[in-house]
């Protein structure tokens, strides 16, 4: 079916790939202009707070200068031959706690801050190393060597002793220290004073979580605590624990008492995408880009989330918005996830379906593994390919993934606004398996979205001429108006042809017509679109019955019996199936009964007699306490009711020693079948498959 042309295009963004192109330039300007000197920024995983702080060397050592000339302590470490001085832009946000893997540009500390810090002279800093603390103005020193480059510090390092005021998230004039960037694990590198003296906002301090029972304790006593900053240093001890919603209720404790602090939304965030809530995460984000625009860390967060959504658009515009040194690997994600959304449009566009499904397959393996949009882009293509079933699972999969996407966001996908793209293929696959209220719901949802757009319009209509359509139909059919009913039925398969319902529903009628060749076709028609559908499988069989096509109504019946097992009408129309086929073939029938049990063998005379009836007997010769024997009976008792036209049969060795000595078994268990009193096939220990098909082979 062909595609229409949106002639309304320019009330719209372009399409995904084409609003891009500009971008390009700016790609490969930003990977080939990379610092290669730089520590390369880790894979970042926003979805912690806590970031894992990477190792400097001595050569890439820095020291900022401050206008501050005073001092109650510094810190230093190994120091290079290279020394640059930056100045400071005298923001930061206090108490944040870094994404995973985030990246830091040269110059930055490392702690929350999005701009170049403002230290003190003579402060020097190396990722690890013995910390040695410098006097204040007097001049007088003294050192203190740290032996273990692993161990967290405990508690917070107060400058000459004092004791940190509360208050700390809302009070640019508090003091505070933060862990810099260290060895990659949290909690490593150097202790930074930081405070009023250094002209800038405080820098929540990193503590140790502790044990399980002091981090419970403390937030507990945090919950009723009018201090914010206890109240978050202890939601941070959660986190770090990995008890996102007992950290989340603290952080949503501190914004309560600061909600302007950009640094606890975007700490908020992080405990939500621990809990998986990534859509909350991203309106989190933008409340911290709101209260800062400059807050890098809140952008790449964002762009980090985007891309898991697989909204190239929205982290493209985060990842370039502040100018800061942009993430090498997290451009080549984003590159790769472009690449493969583009091909998955191209292929779209010329139907395509496979090329479409396995572009969506490695856009989502590229890190979109979020993308409620990719995951619609994939129940298209299964359903184009006639996965039905895969379609509806990857349906109902997209409907439980969260979207951040608002209704009024003017972001594209394949042509049309994001959510208006999820709303269609809904609607589509909601038509294809008859649930056309749902389908009629959906599809007008995304009217609303987009209204301009010509696909969505067209998909509107069709889905409800098609429901239309199907409402008549099922109106006249109850009537006994099968001639009427049919044409109603033929009209909505006019928009869409390959409707299974619609045409199985045109099948009944043309059955109660008597057209049985047209209903067969009607039927093979929807199961070439739904090879399980059991309503058209009933109809083709019957059908086939009325033409007299004996052994393809038996094999649709068949069919019929493994998914209905427990419907006793598909089994006494399998049994007389099989008798029809049988008489077909000349066999003899006249004493054969409609299924039922095995039936157990009590002695010689009774077994002869029971092999000696017409059709065919399959005989299990079994052993009550063999467990190989246990297993595989209840296997045949499936058989029996499978197939109701064979006599199934039992024979316990222990309890019928002489129809064994007989039919001389020394081994169980040990299947025999029989025809008209001759034996046929013996098997010995059968594996379920060789046993089902000689019982199918001998009993058609």
């Amino acid at each position: 079916m062909s595609r229409p042309v949106d002639m309304n295009s320019k009330a719209q963004k372009p399409a995904l790939g084409t609003g891009l192109d500009a971008i390009s330039d700016r790609f490969h300007s930003a990977l080939t202009t990379f610092d290669g000197n730089k520590p390369d920024a880790k894979d970042f995983d926003l979805g912690s707070p806590v970031s894992p702080l990477r190792t400097r060397t001595a050569s890439n050592a820095i020291t900022n200068t401050s206008s501050s000339s005073s001092s109650s302590g510094s810190v230093s470490g190994r120091t290079g031959a290279n020394v640059v001085a930056r100045k400071s832009d005298g923001k930061s946000h206090s108490g944040e706690l870094l994404g995973s893997g985030e990246s830091h540009p040269a110059g930055t500390d490392g702690a929350g801050s999005h701009g170049q810090r403002n230290w003190r002279p003579g402060h020097r800093r190396s990722g690890s190393g013995p910390l040695i603390f410098s006097g204040g103005s007097g001049g007088g020193s003294s050192s203190a060597t740290s032996p273990l480059t692993n161990a967290l510090p405990a508690g917070n390092i107060c400058p000459s002793g004092r004791i940190g005021k509360t208050g700390m998230i809302c009070r640019s004039s508090a003091r505070s220290d933060v862990l810099g960037s260290g060895t990659g694990n949290y909690g490593h590198g150097s202790i930074m004073r930081g405070g009023a003296a250094a002209g800038r906002p405080p820098v929540e301090p990193a503590v140790s979580a502790g044990t399980p029972e002091v981090a419970a304790s403390s937030a507990r006593r945090a919950m009723t605590s009018v201090d914010p900053e206890e109240v978050k240093r202890a939601g941070n001890e959660q986190y770090k624990m990995g008890h996102f919603m007992d950290a989340l209720k603290l952080y949503d404790r501190a914004i309560a008492m600061c909600p302007g602090n950009a640094a606890c939304h975007s700490n908020r965030a992080a405990a939500l995408i621990g809990l998986g809530r990534l859509t909350d995460a991203v309106r989190e984000c933008k409340e911290a880009v709101r209260l800062d625009p400059t807050y890098w860390r809140a952008h790449q967060r964002l762009a980090s989330l985007y891309i898991r959504l697989g909204q190239v658009e929205n982290a493209l515009k985060h990842i370039f918005s502040t100018g800061q040194q942009l993430d090498h690997m997290e451009l080549q994600k984003l590159q790769t996830l472009e690449r493969h959304v583009n091909r998955c449009a191209d292929a779209r566009k010329t139907g395509d379906w496979k090329s479409a499904l396995r572009e969506s397959d490695s856009a989502i393996a590229a890190g979109a593994d979020s993308s409620s949009l990719l995951f619609a882009s994939r129940a298209e293509a299964l359903l184009r390919l006639h996965r039905l079933e895969e379609a509806d699972s990857m349906l109902s999969k997209m409907l439980k993934l969260e979207s951040s996407i608002s209704s009024s966001s003017q972001t594209t996908f394949f042509g049309m606004l994001s959510n208006a793209y999820l709303f269609i293929v809904q609607a589509r696959v909601e038509t294809t398996l008859g649930r056309f209220d749902s389908a009629v719901s959906a599809a007008e949802k995304a009217g609303q979205i987009d209204p301009r757009n010509m696909e969505v319009a067209t998909v509107l209509a069709n889905v409800r001429s098609v429901a239309r359509a199907r409402s008549r139909g099922n109106e006249l059919f109850n009537s006994g108006k099968f001639t009427e009913a049919c044409t109603a039925y033929g009209e909505g398969l006019k928009f869409d042809p390959s409707n299974p319902v619609l045409c199985c529903n045109r099948a009944a009628c043309l059955s109660m017509l008597g057209q049985w060749e047209k209903s067969i076709q009607d039927c093979n028609e929807a199961l070439r679109i739904q090879p399980n559908y059991t309503k058209a499988l009933l109809r083709r069989a019957a059908s086939n019955g009325k033409l007299e096509r004996w052994a393809e109504a038996v094999q649709d019946y068949e069919v019929l019996r493994k998914e209905l097992p427990g419907d006793s009408k598909v089994a006494e129309a399998l049994f007389h199936a099989q008798i029809a086929l049988k008489k077909s073939r000349g066999e003899e029938v006249s004493n054969l009964k409609f299924g039922g049990e095995v039936e157990k063998i009590s002695g010689v005379e009774h077994f002869r007699a029971a092999i000696s009836s017409p059709g065919v007997s399959v005989v299990h010769f079994m052993g009550a306490s063999n467990q190989q024997c246990l297993q595989i009976s209840s296997f045949v008792d499936a058989l029996c009711t499978r197939y109701p036209s064979v006599n199934f049969l039992k024979v316990d060795v222990d309890e019928s020693p002489d129809v064994t000595n007989v039919e001389n078994v020394r081994i169980v268990p040990t299947f025999k079948i029989y025809k008209n009193g001759s034996r046929v096939k013996e098997m010995i220990c059968p594996s379920r498959q060789v046993l089902e098909y000689s019982v199918r082979h001998y009993g058609l």
